[in-house]
């Protein structure tokens, strides 16, 4: 264990451990972090002749297995799952150790709130330090001029940025335009029923959603007969002409390009013209495909966007934080740069940054850069496109016909099943991954499709081979999943069939544990960086 860094090794699972000396000579027993009077914690050197007396009631500074076993046990668990499972979920991904021990650093102690050099609080010139390191290595990741760009790094996360551009850029009751969520978009780009304002951008702005194209169902690389019987259900790519016409006719104040379960890139050229004729601007959440972004993997939003925005733990895989980058030029007659910051600090942090988050996006952001970062990200894409490949070969119904990014979106419905009685049967068996929406379907928590993601399994070292196992084991656990739902009796409802599906009635343990111990034969081969 490391002496007083920020990643606590309990262990490791998959392989030797890495042993690092005590950043601090301690004597006698080790205590993790335990200030020794008699040393100075700075230099290890006896202290000063100013004497430090040991008081009986004075603060003991355990580790967490002994602070708090009950933590340290649901950490180790939490451990074992995510080595032993296949983690497919778009939107995850293993940091690295380096970006764990910056994010459990002591610079999770100082407050720092305003922007650097502006701090109401004293003793932020370290913090002050790294912000704008952090800042400038943000620009340089994505290959930006910082004459024409400028970024805030202090969102705690994607929707809370993409809020504080829309206090930022619009009055309660402007109208925007962002990809229906059934089509894959986001909640945070303004999703709503008939009966209900669901996000809360909807429910502050106007929206109008825009939509894929359902005639425009496969793409060039597969025989549209192959799906014969299925082509009803065929979804495709964003459907701009209809975007266009109703821009036109909506007046939207904003554009809203991005999208959380869509596998190919954005027409931002076509977008420009969209927003440049009806005067909106252009925004892009990019939080899914960041790393992607960087990597020069996928088209640069940053060509035709006025605002960018990020997540930072997905396909970039740094800690779980957000970005804003915004032009340095004003924009429809608004200053983003002051725009922007006064809304990040006055209306939604009045407080502190999290500090250790932007020390561990620092960190992930000079990663970015190195020709490491863009192998895996090529490695990513090429990951997705052979399970893509597999998925379509098994005669499952792709959305749009493949994918070009980190992601497939499966509609289930044409062997009658739904994604979140697939989820269940394969969160069984150690394969995790995301019930979703797709194009048509009338309920979210009932979706008709699963998103499956590559970054994850990437990270730990599987290449297009492992992935076309993958697909094998989906393949084998939707089998299971429409089994089992024959077997549910009396009632269609989700509830009875996911208690039907743990009980001791369940007849198909015995396959389900099969898929398991097959799926953690093939995961625990691999190792996970930084745990």
């Amino acid at each position: 264990m490391q002496a007083c860094g920020g990643t606590a090794m309990m262990g490791s699972l998959q392989q030797p451990i890495r042993v690092n000396k005590p950043a601090f000579p301690l004597k006698g027993s080790l205590k993790p972090c335990r200030a020794q009077v008699e040393r100075s914690l700075v230099t290890g050197r006896p202290s000063s002749s100013v004497s430090a007396p040991v008081l009986e009631n004075s603060l003991v500074d355990h580790g967490l297995s002994e602070a708090d076993p009950e933590v340290s046990s649901i950490i180790k668990k939490e451990k074992e799952r995510q080595f032993k499972s296949l983690e497919l979920i778009a939107s995850e991904n293993f940091t690295s150790r380096a970006v764990m021990e910056a994010v459990g650093s002591c610079l999770t102690n100082k407050y720092s709130e305003g922007l650097p050099g502006k701090s109401y609080y004293g003793g932020n010139e370290y913090i002050d330090e790294l912000e704008i390191l952090c800042q400038k290595r943000a620009l340089a990741a994505f290959h930006l001029d910082e004459k024409k760009w400028g970024i805030n790094v202090q969102p705690l996360s994607g929707s809370p940025a993409n809020f504080e551009v829309y206090t930022a850029i619009l009055n309660p009751h402007d109208r925007i335009m962002g990809l229906d969520l059934p089509h894959g978009g986001h909640l945070s780009h303004g999703f709503m029923t008939p009966k209900r304002r669901v996000s809360g951008t909807s429910i502050y702005f106007e929206s109008m959603p825009y939509r894929l194209d359902e005639s425009t169902g496969y793409s060039s690389l597969f025989d549209l007969l192959s799906f014969s019987g299925w082509y009803k259900y065929g979804t495709g790519l964003v459907d701009y002409d209809m975007l266009e016409k109703t821009a036109t006719l909506f007046r939207p104040r904003l554009i809203i390009a991005g999208a959380s379960a869509y596998p190919h890139d954005f027409d931002y050229p076509r977008m420009r013209k969209i927003a440049d004729a009806v005067g909106a601007f252009l925004m892009m959440d990019m939080a899914h495909i960041s790393g992607l972004v960087a990597a020069s993997v996928v088209a640069n939003p940053f060509e035709y966007c006025d605002i960018v925005t990020t997540t930072t733990h997905k396909s970039l895989r740094g800690p779980r934080g957000g970005m804003i980058f915004f032009k340095k030029d004003p924009v429809l007659g608004v200053d983003l740069e002051s725009a922007i910051n006064n809304a990040v600090f006055q209306v939604y942090r009045l407080g502190g940054p999290h500090n250790h988050t932007i020390g561990g996006l620092a960190v992930c952001l000079k990663h970015a850069r190195s020709p490491e970062f863009k192998a895996y990200q090529n490695q990513v894409v090429s990951n997705c496109r052979a399970l893509a490949n597999r998925l379509v070969e098994l005669g499952y119904t792709v959305v749009s016909g493949g994918t070009d990014n980190h992601l497939v979106l499966v509609d289930l419905r044409p062997l009658g099943i739904d994604g979140a009685r697939v989820e269940k049967i394969l969160d069984m068996a150690s394969i995790t991954l995301n019930k979703n929406s797709v194009p048509g379907d009338k309920s979210a928590l009932v979706p008709g499709g699963i998103r499956i993601g590559s970054p994850a399994m990437t990270t730990r070292g599987f290449k297009e081979k492992e992935f076309i196992a993958i697909a094998d084991f989906i393949h084998e656990g939707v089998q299971i999943t429409i089994d089992a739902k024959g077997l549910v009796s009396g009632s269609s409802k989700l509830q009875e069939f996911l208690k039907f599906a743990v009980s001791s009635d369940f007849l198909l343990t015995d396959k389900v544990s099969s898929l398991r111990s097959r799926v953690e034969a093939l995961t625990t081969q691999f190792p996970i960086p930084g745990v």
